[in-house]
């Protein structure tokens, strides 16, 4: 029987590049109907009609939307972000040193979330129906429950305001030691690792007990395998698919996530940036942030569209 997983993962592939066209449009359009007029807020309130109008034919916004959007998915295509509104500059440089900062706190939070949330997954499916499990549970449906923005308000009353242990702002020029960096990533890490690792617990944990439920661990459980043993040897080995399904799964939660986390803590990263760019009406740099987080997004999806497949052994 031939194997149907290249076509599936094809299939999947394009899938994404559509709905990727799909998000660029609906961004693009999106964002060319935020209330106000860009070029009166660039000139302020003072500005003549003639110059309003000679701005608005310089950066192109009195062509067709449609023209315009074709220009922008066309310089999308060749790198070209276009030029930021508001401070004249190529929209790659400013966003060149803000991604470094999103990427190293997304990186953080996974060396982070990872190795705690698969600990307490597998545990917890290790020990099922115990006190240990039931509280792992709780506690995950817990988290779930509340929105990013009130974790991240909490972390900051309760670590900066009542104990006064970390700064509520975080800004990363300070770091200049392994201290300085604990006391600027701590609080975005830790709310970012709520957000993201409650999810991860509940499907490792679910996916465990689905592989222990097999016959042939049943049979390991029978000829007197400890359980512990049974997990490690026999049903962690198996489950390693759906185990990687729902870690990158998980980490797609970072996307909404640090966009809360960046503005709460007034960190400097690229959803900074955006929520700075739309204050400014900066219709160019509100696009291609919007199209990195979409992108981003998407990314993880497909990969943990493709890892289940690939786990998939009746597909193989």
């Amino acid at each position: 029987m031939k194997s149907r997983v290249p076509s599936l993962i094809l299939g999947r592939l394009l899938i994404a590049l559509v709905t990727l066209t799909i998000v660029s449009f609906a961004v693009f359009f999106a964002t060319t109907m935020l209330p106000g007029d860009t070029a009166m807020i660039l000139l302020g309130q003072s500005a003549t009609p003639e110059a309003v109008a000679g701005l608005r034919a310089a950066m192109h916004l009195d062509e067709p939307a449609l023209l315009r959007f074709l220009y922008w998915i066309g310089g999308l295509f060749q790198g070209d972000l276009g030029t930021s509104y508001a401070n004249q500059m190529p929209v790659t440089t400013l966003i060149a040193d803000r991604l470094a900062n999103t990427l190293k706190l997304a990186g953080l939070t996974t060396l982070v979330t990872v190795p705690l949330a698969l600990t307490l997954g597998i545990t917890a499916a290790m020990w099922r129906g115990t006190l240990y499990d039931r509280i792992v549970t709780i506690a995950t449906i817990g988290v779930i429950s509340v929105p990013e923005f009130v974790l991240a308000t909490l972390a900051v009353l309760v670590f900066a305001v009542y104990l006064k242990w970390l700064p509520a702002l975080s800004f990363t020029y300070q770091v200049d030691s392994f201290s300085g960096l604990l006391r600027v990533y701590a609080m975005p890490v830790i709310t970012l690792t709520f957000v993201v690792s409650a999810q991860m617990i509940r499907m490792s944990r679910a996916a465990v007990i689905e592989t222990l439920n097999t016959p042939y661990v049943e049979m390991a459980l029978l000829k007197g395998a400890s359980r512990p043993r049974m997990v490690l040897r026999h049903a962690l080995p198996n489950a390693l698919g759906p185990i990687a399904n729902a870690v990158a799964l998980s980490l797609s939660y970072l996307v909404g996530g640090v966009i809360i986390v960046e503005t709460i803590f007034n960190y400097p990263g690229i959803a900074k940036l955006m929520v700075d760019g739309v204050s400014t009406r900066d219709l160019p740099l509100i696009q291609s942030c919007a199209m990195i987080f979409c992108f981003g997004y998407l990314l993880l999806i497909t990969t943990a569209d493709i890892v289940a497949i690939l786990s998939n052994p009746r597909l193989r």
